[in-house]
């Protein structure tokens, strides 16, 4: 599609675009760090005292203005000082010879959910290798009947697995009542699909929320039924999980060791700032009084679901500040499901239509154009930054055309619109949104784990070697950013800096060669590009004297590192303001 008469004076008019353009090139970090700075030599060095001096030949600072750095003083929460190890000349408490280790600033994951890692890592693990062992029906049941024993669930209570994934089942199909019925008819059963936009449950669970033959599909949802009937078949997708959802992942039972646990696992892999994207304000509240209480070891970013359109901050709060390391950020909206899942809202059918629906089925979106397009403006006007679910190509044009129609009516400066996920954007919609500032959030992770599953059954060999496509997005100087959406996959930074970069699938096959990119501006899109996303360029992302002591400490220079053998570095040591909060060699997560 072509840009529109509104669109394309953007490009020439508003400087927020040619920073963009600027920013993803060799002087990007210049446009970010302010080109006019200078950078610590060894006489401003002079009597400073730092709690941490990390030293060694493979520092990575991210910013291009620094040039070759071997020293990064630590001051408290703060970077204090940058430069050559000759040139310094203050004190330090401590000294780390890096070695061939290498020092980079944390890692951003630009989009995942906090809250549901942390109720994660208390239900039935039932994913697929490698991060579980469920590999046909009978061994998901199996786990599930281990998982009652082991917790000895009292009957009537529920019991929730996660991340059953129906293409790595042998199967080839999702659970259904009567398997889940094999496994207990005392219990509710809820098994939450990897993709976390459908829900398998037996017949005590529908019960339980009331989801009979004459319950008829919601808006944005799908109750599947038997093939002879409309009694329904356990499967249910996307608003139709609601009923369900409220039962048993309310935010009542989350609780200060689980958010803990589950910021140590992102600390694990690297990672210093968090989000919650799709929070509420009941989770806002908790998340305010652990921080307050015995305080967050990470910064955690909230994006409260604004589907309703009633976005308002609690008394107090405000937006874009952080209180505790806790800030609410901006809003989340959903457009439309999953492409593994096969309810990502496409342009064009699926490649293999799944069983009982036509031939022209392609998904659908979970709201409709003009509730998108009404909600979208009315945020924009409101100066509240949006992170918007669009899988589907057709999900990107609802997306595209409401930001467009919004601004050409009422031009907003640098809003930073985050499309996210942005699997099945075409190169015409990637013009579009690098007109209208929209930033891209790919999900590269899913080269690996669905990328199979994505060439032969969701979106055939063509469509398949372009999801995420970075290099697409790179050419055109458009900023992006990569994430891991956790607890969809583990918030593991290396993995997914391997995915962008090799796009290797399971079987062992490139998928997608054109869309490889270089490990640097993988990194980029982990580090600067991610802070930049949420308005943080000023703190976060580079090594750079006054910036936050955000940092992570590597086995090895991964711009040293061909691209297939980045799985081999290691996280030694997470930092993050300044403090140590993950040691592999103390085993502190």
């Amino acid at each position: 599609m072509a840009q529109t008469a509104a669109e394309r004076p953007m490009l020439a008019t508003r400087a927020c675009r040619r920073r963009w353009r600027a920013w993803i090139g060799l002087t990007c970090l210049l446009a970010v760090v302010g080109c006019g700075e200078r950078l610590p030599d060894g006489a401003d060095s002079q009597g400073l005292h730092a709690d941490t001096l990390y030293v060694g030949r493979h520092i990575l600072t991210m910013n291009e203005a620094a040039g070759a750095v071997s020293a990064v003083a630590v001051a408290g929460e703060t970077i204090a000082w940058v430069g050559d190890r000759d040139a310094w000349r203050g004190h330090a408490d401590e000294v780390v010879e890096l070695g061939q280790r290498a020092l980079l600033p944390g890692f951003i994951d630009a989009h995942g959910h906090l809250s549901f890692m942390a109720r994660t890592l208390g239900l039935a693990n039932l994913a697929p290798p490698p991060v579980g062992g469920v590999t046909d029906i009978a061994s998901l049941k199996q786990v599930m009947i281990d998982y009652i024993a082991a917790h000895d669930v009292a009957a009537g209570a529920w019991v929730v697995g996660f991340g059953y994934d129906d293409s790595l089942i042998a199967e080839r199909r999702h659970p259904d009542r009567d398997d889940l019925d094999a496994v207990s008819t005392e219990h509710p059963i809820a098994l939450v699909h990897v993709s976390g936009h459908l829900m398998a449950t037996n017949s005590v669970a529908l019960r339980e929320a009331g989801i009979t033959a004459a319950t008829p599909d919601p808006p944005g949802g799908v109750i599947r039924r038997r093939s002879d009937s409309d009694e329904p078949s356990g499967v249910l997708e996307e608003t139709a999980m609601g009923p369900l959802t409220g039962l048993f992942l309310g935010d009542d039972g989350l609780t200060t060791g689980a958010i803990d646990a589950a910021l140590g696992e992102y600390a694990r892999f690297g990672v210093t700032t968090v989000q919650d994207s799709a929070a509420s304000w009941q989770l806002h509240a908790l998340l305010a009084e652990i921080a307050a209480d015995t305080g967050l070891k990470l910064d955690v970013l909230l994006f409260p679901v604004g589907m309703d359109g009633t976005f308002a901050l609690p008394e107090g709060v405000e937006l874009g500040r952080y209180s505790d390391r806790l800030q609410v950020a901006g809003t989340k909206l959903m457009l439309d499901g999953s492409p593994q899942g096969k309810t990502a809202f496409l342009s064009e059918p699926y490649h293999v239509v799944p069983e009982g629906l036509p031939d022209d089925y392609r998904g659908y979106p979970v709201m409709t154009n003009n509730r998108a397009k009404a909600l979208i403006r009315d945020y924009l006007s409101r100066g509240i930054p949006m992170q918007i679910h669009a899988n589907g190509d057709a999900a990107a044009d609802m997306l595209i055309n409401a930001v467009a129609a919004a601004v050409a009516d009422d031009p907003v400066e640098d809003h930073r619109t985050v499309m996210i996920h942005a699997q099945t954007v075409r190169e015409d919609q990637l013009d579009r949104m690098q007109a209208l500032g929209i930033i891209p959030s790919f999900f590269a992770a899913h080269v690996f784990y669905w990328g199979d599953w994505h060439r032969d059954s969701v979106l055939g060999p063509e469509r398949a070697a372009r999801i995420s496509p970075t290099a697409s997005s790179l050419e055109r100087g458009l900023p992006f950013t990569l994430h891991n959406d956790a607890p969809i996959v583990p918030p593991d930074m290396l993995r997914l800096l391997w995915a962008a970069t090799h796009r290797e699938t399971r079987s062992g096959r490139i998928l997608g060669e054109a869309q490889r990119i270089e490990v640097l501006e993988a990194l980029r899109a982990v580090t600067i590009n991610a802070a930049h996303q949420s308005f943080e360029e000023d703190r976060k992302g580079t090594l750079t004297p006054g910036k936050q002591a955000d940092l992570v400490v590597l086995s090895a220079n991964p711009l040293d590192t061909a691209p297939e053998a980045l799985l081999e570095l290691q996280v030694l040591r997470t930092v993050s303001r300044g403090v140590t909060v993950y040691d592999a060699e103390r085993a502190t997560p």
